[in-house]
């Protein structure tokens, strides 16, 4: 149960498991550095070529490029060879993965929280839309028996099929 206050003041069963295999800490090995979210924001945008990337986002050449090569080494993104407008040489894109469409819900998450939070007073700059009928789309915690979850206090962690008893 997700708990957020002082009354909380027995201790999580959490506790009792190591994290030495935890998914999110090993996800966050790969999503978590600075920029990696900004990049795949851009690449779920449409834009995919480096020059594009490195202008609209702001990130750095070298920061850019190290970023672009963890998402490619960790079948993310995959590249993908073009050639420029006029000939020229051959130059790579950045295209998803299956892998990488997943985390489509994750920035959904993370734009819908950005824009509760930190949207100016005019609304956010974005928003996501079903190309079906034009509705805005927001992401939601929804069970495998398909309830819709509105209160996170309602989601309980346990233990799963992976967890380990921690060495005391």
């Amino acid at each position: 149960m997700v708990t957020d206050g002082p009354e909380h003041t027995e201790r999580p069963a959490a506790l009792a498991f190591s994290t030495e295999n935890c998914q999110v800490a090993a996800a966050m090995r790969v999503l978590g550095e600075r920029g990696t979210i900004v990049v795949l924001r851009e690449v779920f945008n449409g834009v995919r070529r480096f020059d594009d990337i490195q202008q609209h986002s702001g990130l750095a050449r070298q920061v850019l490029s190290d970023r672009l090569a963890r998402l490619v080494e960790h079948a993310i993104l995959r590249r993908v060879p073009y050639r420029p407008e006029g000939g020229g040489r051959a130059r790579l894109e950045y295209r998803l993965t299956a892998k990488g469409l997943e985390l489509y819900p994750v920035l959904a998450a993370v734009a819908d929280w950005g824009a509760r939070h930190y949207a100016s007073p005019d609304g956010p700059p974005v928003e996501l839309a079903h190309r079906g009928c034009g509705a805005p789309v927001h992401a939601a915690l929804v069970c495998e028996a398909g309830h819709a979850v509105e209160d996170p206090r309602e989601v309980a962690p346990r233990p799963g099929p992976g967890a380990r008893r921690r060495a005391s």
